[in-house]
């Protein structure tokens, strides 16, 4: 695959075989990123889990600390008094069988997060080959199934994010935006690698935390140390 020049020179910044604490790692992510835009920098982490067993699948949602840097678009799927509520929350878009007919037939996906009330998950359970693959599934799981959608949209629009494992035990986050100054990322990050911690499955042996990468959408990934990867100013972490 052929690279630019701009990837190039930042590879010839950093040594790819090592493992940088999480404070090296962002100031290499920060000063590699030379887009004309404000590029997201995003985490990923590849666990020790099986994702085909259905007990090691991680996943859940988490507010973070210093915010994600962009307003997440958010869908709901509500009618009466719910559907008043998230418009009153600031739902980017607010339906019920109008909004599962549009995704259905129109392929309608301007969200970045769905939310739906109890009695609605009947209908959006038939748009699970549409949302399913894209992580856009309303799950009680992550707080997107819920009653009380004032308040779920209110948190997503704030900074709260989903998490999931992908088909091989890989979760990706985005932790901010490379104008974001250093403390506020390291906070960030320090908030996935507890929250993925917390949420270790029982049946989960082994080492959990395989590897850690950083990058910015347009940069190269910096690994950094597992073991230092939860306490970003270079405490060791309690387990691996």
């Amino acid at each position: 695959m052929s690279r630019g020049k701009k990837y190039n020179a930042s590879l010839a910044q950093f040594d790819r075989q090592t493992l940088y604490s999480p404070g090296d790692a962002v100031d290499l992510v920060r000063a590699m990123a030379k887009a004309s835009f404000d590029e997201t920098v995003e985490l990923a982490v590849r666990l020790g889990v099986d994702p085909r067993k259905a007990d090691q699948i991680v996943r859940g949602t988490l507010s973070l600390p210093s915010g994600t840097g962009r307003t997440a678009r958010v869908a709901v799927f509500a009618a009466g008094e719910p559907a008043a509520a998230a418009r009153r929350a600031g739902a980017d878009v607010v339906g019920a069988d109008d909004l599962v007919a549009r995704v259905a037939t129109e392929g309608f996906l301007d969200f970045d997060v769905a939310i739906a009330t109890p009695d609605m998950m009947g209908q959006v359970g038939t748009l699970g080959r549409v949302l399913g693959p894209r992580g856009l599934m309303p799950n009680p799981k992550t707080g997107t199934v819920t009653d009380d959608v004032e308040r779920a949209v209110v948190e997503f629009k704030g900074g709260r994010v989903e998490y999931r494992t992908d088909k091989v035990g890989n979760i990706h986050i985005r932790i901010g935006k490379v104008s974001f100054d250093r403390e506020q990322l390291l906070a960030n990050m320090h908030a996935v690698m507890d929250e993925l911690h917390r949420a270790k499955p029982a049946s989960a042996k082994g080492r959990y935390v395989r590897a850690v990468t950083l990058s910015s959408t347009m940069g190269p990934g910096v690994h950094v140390d597992p073991l230092l990867a939860r306490h970003p100013e270079g405490e060791l972490a309690a387990t691996a």
